[in-house]
């Protein structure tokens, strides 16, 4: 799907609609300015699933009780687990569910530095975006000393950052989904990012790195707006690290004038509050059901294996 996006009309197609075409930014997503080269777009993970080695052959053994009910088959799907609230800290979870068609793509690997005694401490930080284009759209920050454990990094933790995307019309409930359901607002320190719904056919009216992230969530159409000092917190394209050729960029691409890179914290704050207003279509009396920790209590009980630790002491020694 993000192949046949980046076609005409797509995410910075040469037919792109309003501000979201590639030719009004530079450095943008497969521009082949300061980009990845036209034919496979900037991203690392283009047209690829969830990165894995050797790890993923390794039998997954789940070390929390929500870890043992999804392995177990107890819970059924991701929306089971949203119903309840209930906190993910294994990545396998959702690797079980979606790892088939989850795609994820490197937004920027900035450098950060600290000084020391010593000198400065030059560490990388990296913005990685996750989704499965179909409702589903995570987003982690992680800061190592190499962009490989960055980006590692930052993927198991957007991961555990994937939130359901709640779409809806423009107008007429006719076909599927395309917009996101009402006029929703995101803010990470002084940005802020309105996402408005499109009527359908109007595509994502963004620039690259919301468009991205709106891409991944399986919105089609959208009006973006940002307010704010939207040139920091994970902007897009600005001293781009190009980790495919080991060439650091040190002049930043000049942006055409009234032509801002929206952060991309901002951008998932809002998309994630897409759930948090009680429309009039959720207004139907709420039927309460056992939360699955209550309702599976038994099996875990049979399922759980205790892991007893001794302790050595040494000997008492007599004194006299």
């Amino acid at each position: 799907m993000a192949d046949d996006a980046g076609a005409a009309g797509g995410p910075g197609g040469p037919g792109g609609p309003g501000m979201g075409g590639r030719g009004g930014f530079r450095g943008g997503f497969g521009s082949g300015i300061r980009g990845r080269g036209r034919g496979r777009g900037r991203g690392r993970g283009r047209g690829r699933g969830a990165r894995g080695g050797k790890a993923e052959d390794k039998e997954w053994m789940p070390v929390t009780k929500l870890g043992r009910l999804v392995k177990d088959m107890k819970i059924k799907s991701l929306e089971e687990i949203y119903l309840f609230s209930l906190p993910i800290k294994e990545s396998e979870i959702i690797d079980f569910f979606l790892g088939a068609s989850l795609k994820d793509e490197v937004l920027k690997i900035m450098p950060v530095q600290k000084q020391t005694r010593a000198g400065q401490r030059t560490r990388f930080k990296a913005f990685v975006a996750i989704g499965d284009y179909n409702g589903h759209v995570g987003l982690g920050v992680k800061c190592s000393k190499e962009v490989a454990t960055a980006i590692r990094g930052a993927i198991i933790l957007a991961k555990l950052s994937i939130v359901p995307v709640r779409r809806g019309y423009w107008g007429n409930k006719i076909g599927k989904p395309h917009t996101v359901p009402c006029k929703v607002t995101g803010r990470c320190g002084s940005v802020l990012v309105r996402l408005i719904p499109a009527p359908r056919g109007t595509g994502i009216v963004s620039a690259p790195v919301p468009k991205k992230l709106l891409m991944m969530a399986g919105i089609d159409d959208c009006y973006t707006s940002a307010r704010g000092c939207t040139a920091t917190l994970g902007n897009f394209g600005v001293r781009q690290f190009l980790s495919a050729l080991g060439v650091w960029c040190h002049s930043p691409p000049t942006l055409p004038p009234g032509v801002f890179p929206f952060p991309a914290k901002a951008t998932f704050d809002a998309i994630s509050k897409t759930y948090s207003y009680l429309t009039p279509d959720l207004w139907k009396e709420t039927v309460f059901t056992k939360s699955p920790y209550q309702e599976f209590t038994d099996h875990l009980v049979k399922t759980h294996t205790r892991v007893s630790v001794q302790r050595t002491q040494a000997p008492a020694v007599a004194t006299t």
